[in-house]
């Protein structure tokens, strides 16, 4: 962020389709500059997630994992997309995620039975590309 910036630049993550089940997941900078593939429009409180799966937006983006314990029961938090991911075998973490996976099971069957009938338009490029160093 230069000094004539007024308010702090935003890195630019973007969304993707899982290759697993071809739902969206938001990409998402790290603090240790990668990036994480997020379950999009879900923020659970952090205390019913195990710290090592916590991840907490910062003000400028970016997310990093949460491992403190117990974390503030005002808190909300991040999960990763492969969590919840309904073709993806993975161990039962927390009910509220089973029931999650089960959603994403449903919705990502309607979202295929609506494609066969109406094509999806083509995602536009991002506007702005995160900076390669």
């Amino acid at each position: 962020m230069g000094a004539s910036e007024a308010t702090p630049r935003r890195l630019g993550g973007g969304r993707s389709r899982c290759p697993h089940c071809g739902l969206p997941r938001d990409r998402v900078a790290t603090l240790g500059h990668e990036w994480v593939m997020l379950e999009p429009d879900l923020r659970p409180l952090a205390h019913e997630v195990p710290a090592g799966h916590r991840w907490i937006e910062l003000s400028d983006g970016r997310v990093t994992v949460y491992g403190v314990c117990p974390p503030d029961p005002f808190q909300r938090c991040r999960i990763e997309h492969r969590l919840a991911c309904p073709n993806r075998s993975l161990p039962d973490l927390w009910p509220w995620l089973t029931d999650r996976r089960s959603e994403n099971a449903r919705r990502g069957e309607n979202a295929r039975l609506t494609e066969r009938r109406h094509p999806p338009e083509p995602e536009p490029p991002p506007e702005e590309w995160p900076s390669a160093g």
